[in-house]
């Protein structure tokens, strides 16, 4: 039925300029967060920026003003690295909200459109129905039993019925049933939601395990840092008597002790991971959903258009008066014509679902007088019962009406009048068609007379006309889409609407494991709390699911401590997308409600790009998590090699001064955000078991990998420190061979644990350009401060001799390649 049928032109393209030119945009604007001032002021108030102007002042104030100048550059250079990492997680993030912004559908130049829900503007006419979020105020000028769920304003959770005497809708709720066109009175802030959203300015998202994990250990170095600070101030003014001298060498030690990587490091991964994915066609909501993606241990989907192609076309006919199967595209008798125009009448007037629009397209192609633009939708019972079915009332200006339903042929069986012989009839033809891969549904017509129509559809008197099947075929790419899943080591469950024999069908076509293992909703629910934790984990098949079975299935999983990843399109999805840890929504079929209640969306509708999703959620975390155990072992020598000398009062006490520290924190800062982030991603990650999400960068295990490399660099760094000393070299040398060890351990490390498992000769094969370009910026920095004079003067080195360089690369090199052997252990194994 054409959507002109309601006399509706709706705005021209010039109305709808001057109108927003006139109201504004349709988006909610409050407080502004992330702005530049206000990283500035995060930057301002990171304790390394604080110790860094500390230090600076105490140049100045000394006189060293060449070292208070250095110290400023190092923090604009730090200042505006940390800037530009802000500045790509917020483009990436703003280009995902974007994405993920709801679209709503509006009636302009006569034609129906869809738009973006900021694209709204007052006086359009905007189009809701089922499944479908009101993006603005406006007032109903046609409805067919249209009811809103306003739980968002009132809190009262039963859906509210809107018509003329109750014509207004509101921003922020959701359509519970029907259809209805309003015209737009009301956008953006000035809606009843945007007065009363002012007080969600102050409410922060909850952190992730992760980012608690993260915060905890950076707070606790940062208290460890002070401490120490505190320790070495009183030791070296108990030496020196020299109160600025001793605050500096204090200062540089709490500097190397504050691994301020760790959080940058964790920002810039997630959110760039949720821009990769974004690129791959998978919008992430939140950039939280980037951790668990790894730890994904099930994955519930639905089958149409999930695991089928959602390409629905009217197959086969079963007329009971008839008792015979027929294809649809055969030469139809009037009986099977009758068939066809009753599941039409039974579909909404303007059809979205592909089954709907393929039974209007069979009417079209069927029917030689087109009576849709005659009759007029007075009543409509929406998709409910179990199992479900719908039924709609049409009237002609005449009087003449129809009354047709189509849903499961289960529920028109219970509502009609059937004879033993009929109903065994029925079930074999559903029997027939379901076996070979057919959706099938019962289609039955009333003749109730009255105006004053049942509350349930079900009470109404039906005859049962026949079944109409649909074929919906297996997408190409599924088989190898389930084969990822199952090597990933990731189980994957069916929770359909449909049948089991239609079901069971497609899934031996596409080598489904345990195909045979289903269930239907109604056994779901009579499972004992006993029985239901062993029973779901078995079952690969969930058929005739309803809210509440999909619900208990995915509460279920969650209790056997499976980490649960939901794919969904439709309003009862919602319920279990929200339960879900992943709650995945289709791009293109998927209900706004769906979108809304889901974690991420599909663009494409694509499940391969669950497989991609998965992929890149065990990518980020083990890059993540090799830029964590860098920054740790990196930390340890620094940290020891500043406070072993003055603690243990060897001749040359403070090695390092603070402009030491600030360029080894000015190579380590790329290191881990631009290297690690760009890492590609290993080759067995995929063939690997889920992580649990409960997995932690901080377990004993994980640490003691990065104390260990980090002590094997201090003993490397500590012992040419004695071996200068016991060849009578002076301070500078020293310095200047420590600082070689630790600059060339750090190289080696970076190159070494780009893999705990393959080797450094296979990671080089890796495909990431950040490698080389970091450390040759690194190699070229140091070969400027070792041997240009003025600028070795100033960081206090003296330029090496050939045996001097050869002996402190060799040791740093040394003090990092023996966890290569450790590796060639691991392959053995």
């Amino acid at each position: 039925m054409p959507i002109n049928q309601f006399n509706i032109k709706g705005l021209n393209s010039e109305q709808v300029n001057s109108s927003r030119e006139k109201f504004g945009r349709n988006t909610l604007n409050y407080k502004k967060e992330n702005t530049f001032l206000d990283v500035l002021l995060r930057i301002a108030k990171e304790p390394m920026t604080i110790l860094l102007l500390v230090a600076s002042a105490i140049y100045f104030i000394s006189g060293e003003t060449g070292n208070g100048i250095f110290m400023v550059v190092a923090i604009l250079f730090i200042a505006s690295i940390s800037l530009y990492q802000n500045s790509r997680s917020k483009n990436a993030l703003e280009k995902l909200k974007d994405l993920s912004q709801p679209h709503c559908k509006v009636i302009r130049n006569a034609t129906r459109i869809e738009i973006k829900s900021e694209e709204l503007v007052v006086g359009d006419f905007l189009l809701v129905e089922e499944g479908s979020s009101i993006t603005a105020d406006g007032t109903i000028v046609q409805s067919n039993d249209f009811s809103v769920n306003e739980s968002i304003l009132t809190g009262e959770s039963l859906a509210v019925f809107k018509n003329q005497e109750d014509p207004f809708i509101y921003s922020g709720t959701i359509v519970a049933s029907g259809l209805a066109i309003a015209e737009i009175t009301t956008i953006g802030n000035e809606t009843k939601l945007g007065k009363i959203g002012k007080s969600l300015e102050n409410i922060n998202e909850e952190k992730t395990p992760l980012e608690i994990q993260v915060s905890n250990f950076v707070k606790w170095m940062a208290i460890a840092g002070a401490i120490i600070f505190v320790l070495v101030w009183i030791i070296n003014y108990w030496q020196s008597h020299h109160i600025l001298n001793s605050l500096l060498q204090s200062l540089t030690l709490a500097m190397s002790i504050l691994p301020e990587e760790i959080p940058v490091a964790f920002t810039t991964f997630m959110a760039l991971g949720a821009w990769r994915l974004m690129k791959l066609g998978i919008v992430v909501k939140q950039t939280k959903t980037v951790e668990t993606l790894g730890s994904a241990t099930v994955i519930c989907t639905d089958k149409t258009g999930t695991i089928t192609e959602n390409k629905m076309s009217l197959a086969k006919l079963f007329v009971l008066k008839n008792n015979a199967v027929v294809r649809a595209e055969e030469e139809l008798n009037d009986s099977e014509k009758e068939l066809i125009s009753y599941a039409m009448w039974a579909s909404e007037p303007i059809p979205f679902d592909p089954m709907e629009v393929a039974l209007h397209q069979a009417y079209q192609n069927q029917i030689k007088n087109d009576d849709r633009p005659n009759f007029k939708l007075v009543h409509e019972y929406p998709l409910g019962g179990k199992p479900p079915m719908m039924t709609h009332i049409f009237l002609d200006k005449k009087g003449n009406k129809i009354i047709a339903a189509k849903g499961a042929p289960e529920a028109l069986i219970r509502v009609a009048t059937l004879n033993k012989n009929e109903i065994q009839q029925i079930h074999s033809a559903i029997e027939l068609l379901a076996s070979e891969g057919y959706r099938v549904l019962g289609v039955g017509v009333s003749n109730f007379a009255g105006d004053e129509y049942p509350t349930q559809q079900q009470d109404l008197p039906f005859e049962f006309k026949g079944i109409v099947a649909f074929y919906d075929p297996p997408k190409k790419n599924i088989q190898r889409v389930l084969e990822a899943f199952y090597t990933a080591g990731i189980q994957v469950k069916i929770i359909t609407g449909d049948n089991a024999a239609t079901t069971a069908s497609i899934a031996k076509q596409i080598g489904f494991k345990n195909a045979d293992k289903t269930i239907s909703g109604d056994e779901l629910m009579a499972l004992s709390e006993k029985e239901l934790p062993t029973r779901v984990m078995e079952t690969a098949i969930f058929t005739r699911m309803f809210p509440e079975a999909k619900l208990k299935i995915i509460n279920a999983l969650k209790a056997n401590n499976q980490i649960v990843a939901m794919t969904g399109d439709g309003v009862n999805d919602g319920p279990a997308l929200k339960a879900s840890h992943i709650g995945i929504a289709m791009g293109k079929k998927g209900t706004e409600i769906a979108k809304q209640a889901a974690s991420l969306i599909l663009l494409d509708d694509d499940l391969s790009k669950m497989v991609d999703a998965v992929a890149m959620g065990r990518k980020i975390y083990t890059n993540l998590k090799k830029a964590i155990q860098y920054i740790i072992s990196i930390h340890i020598p620094i940290i020891l090699t500043v406070f072993i000398p003055l603690a243990l009062g060897w001749i040359y006490p403070n090695i390092f001064s603070p402009i030491h520290i600030i360029f080894l924190e000015l190579i380590m800062g790329p290191t881990c955000s631009i290297i690690y982030e760009n890492e590609p991603m290993e080759p067995n990650t995929m063939s690997q078991k889920p992580k649990p999400l409960s997995a932690t960068f901080f377990n004993f295990r994980e640490l003691s990998i990065s104390i260990i490399q980090g002590l094997f660099i201090t003993m490397g760094t500590l012992s040419v420190y004695q071996f200068a000393v016991a060849n009578n070299y002076n301070e500078a040398i020293t310095r200047t061979m420590v600082f070689t060890v630790l600059i060339t351990a750090n190289i080696f490390l970076t190159l070494i644990n780009r893999s705990f498992y393959y080797s450094i000769l296979t990671t080089l094969k890796y495909k990431n350009d950040m490698v080389l370009y970091i450390v040759c910026i690194t190699i070229a920095l140091v070969g400027l401060i070792l041997f240009v004079n003025p600028l070795t003067a100033f960081f206090e080195f003296e330029t090496l001799n050939s045996p001097q360089l050869l002996t402190s690369i060799s040791i740093g090199f040394v003090s990092v390649i023996w966890f290569e052997i450790v590796k060639i252990g691991k392959r053995a194994k």
